[in-house]
């Protein structure tokens, strides 16, 4: 074969390299080279790729020959069937190989033989490099799963399970005495270019991990272990990365959290999202959780747990999934935890209305999901109660003056007039359409308040809504205080 021929064959595969159907442009170029009608068969019976005038009846009589080929006891054969002359090629060692056959009038010149050869090598270069590329995206897809996975469980308090999940190679994050959560907002594009740029090949991101977010397209999840005693110096460098991305690129926000346990990744998580929320709005777009007391630690505690668990112990007649599902759509809406947990929205629905009836609630209701969310927070406390203690209903126990402290707190960065909107806000369910006719002002206006409220309190309102409960308690309990 001469030197131009080979060149032009490698000069083909390069042009198409770009095309999906690349095998099928290069056995174009061979029957342009060669007059002869070209096709590529696989386990014996099945053409992957053939040129436009092949003539497919040849197969028919080739069969017994073409199984003895994919089946590895032929490299070669020449024949002739249905009055043209036949030649064929099994490519690669696994079995079953694919073989090519190349059909013509006239009887293969040594040219077109050896021209056959050289694509035969380059079919199978290919089809190497597409089962590796198969491989790549499959290993990449499970291991995606796992880190998705991992941050499950740590955000199911399981640090233990998280660590099962990577038996023999346990990532350092999952040995680490803490974490802190950066929220990362950029296009999703870059989101998942940055999480593959940096990924290891254990899949994980060094001592750290970052998740693409499964409910919020634009959010990239960067668990860094770290700890209040020691900083891991390999986690200020996944800090400093992220931090510099933000100065870089306009449009990106960073949120971070405090550092917490890992069984306690949940509430890392909500402070950066908190964190997030005010981001966006300064200067640098980067923020960090300053840490502010929660409603649940100023509550008299042993009243405010007996209370807790009194309303959640209905819980105990629904099946466990159902009480898990409930307690992700305290800061999820629906449609996010179904993506979240791959369900259908209507299984979510269906175990959420389990729950409801036997609490008795429409968590519908957004005073109601902020109730609910109060008692699960203050339900894992391992403080004794006395059964027997009759208790309190929750706005007796809102009545303490440390309650009134942290609701003032709370809401004291608020302009009046963006108060009057979140109250209005809220009275209406969180329906800004509502809100606004119940206001008198636009829909737009209600909602540039409630970014602008969003701001003042450094808390999440509008992006997943994990704030919402705090706001209902404070404008709540304010309310109580002034009748």
């Amino acid at each position: 074969m001469a030197d131009a021929d080979l060149a032009g064959l490698l000069r083909e595969v390069r042009r198409q390299a770009r095309f999906e159907d690349t095998v099928g442009k290069v056995l174009d170029w061979l029957r342009r080279q060669t007059s002869a009608q070209v096709a590529l068969v696989q386990d014996a019976t099945t053409v992957r790729s053939s040129t436009t005038g092949f003539p497919h009846e040849v197969l028919s009589p080739l069969a017994p020959l073409l199984a003895r080929m994919a089946g590895g006891q032929l490299a070669s054969a020449a024949t002739e069937a249905e009055r043209l002359h036949v030649h064929c090629e099994a490519l690669g060692s696994s079995e079953p190989r694919p073989v090519l056959v190349v059909a013509g009038v006239s009887k293969p010149t040594p040219e077109t033989i050896s021209l056959t050869s050289h694509v035969g090598s380059v079919l199978t270069l290919l089809r190497r490099a597409e089962d590796g590329d198969l491989a790549h995206r499959g290993y990449q897809d499970k291991a995606r799963q796992v880190r998705l996975g991992v941050l499950h469980a740590l955000l199911a308090g399981e640090p233990v399970l998280a660590r099962r999940m990577n038996s023999g190679a346990v990532p350092p994050l999952l040995e680490a005495g803490g974490l802190r959560i950066y929220l990362l907002r950029c296009p999703q594009a870059d989101r998942d270019r940055i999480s593959a740029l940096h990924q290891d090949p254990a899949g994980f991101h060094g001592s750290d991990l970052m998740v693409q977010c499964p409910v919020i397209d634009e959010h990239l999840i960067c668990l860094v272990a770290e700890s209040e005693a020691q900083r891991d110096p390999r986690g200020e460098e996944t800090a400093e990365l992220l931090r510099s991305l933000v100065r870089d690129n306009p449009g990106y926000a960073l949120g971070i959290s405090a550092v917490q346990p890992l069984s306690a990744t949940a509430a890392a998580y909500g402070q950066a999202v908190h964190a997030l929320a005010a981001a966006r709005a300064t200067t640098e777009r980067v923020a960090s959780h300053h840490g502010r007391s929660r409603l649940e630690g100023v509550l008299p505690q042993r009243a405010a747990l007996n209370w807790a668990r009194t309303l959640l112990q209905p819980l105990d007649s629904v099946p466990k999934t159902s009480a898990d599902i409930t307690r992700l759509l305290m800061t999820l809406p629906r449609s996010g935890v179904a993506r979240l947990l791959g369900l259908s929205r209507n299984t979510v629905a269906a175990h959420l209305g389990r729950v409801e009836r036997a609490l008795g609630l429409d968590l519908d209701d957004v005073r109601a999901r902020a109730t609910v969310n109060l008692a699960l927070a203050l339900s894992g406390s391992s403080v004794d109660v006395d059964v027997d203690d009759r208790p309190q209903a929750l706005d007796e126990l809102m009545r303490v003056e440390a309650a009134f402290a942290w609701a003032e707190s709370l809401l004291r960065p608020l302009q009046a007039r963006h108060r009057r909107t979140l109250q209005g806000w809220i009275d209406a369910n969180a329906d800004a359409q509502q809100a606004a006719r119940r206001l008198n002002i636009s829909r737009n206006t209600v909602r540039a308040h409630l970014l602008a409220a969003e701001t003042a309190l450094g808390l999440d309102l509008l992006t997943i809504g994990t704030g919402i409960h705090d706001v209902v308690h404070a404008l709540d309990i304010t309310a109580a205080r002034a009748r």
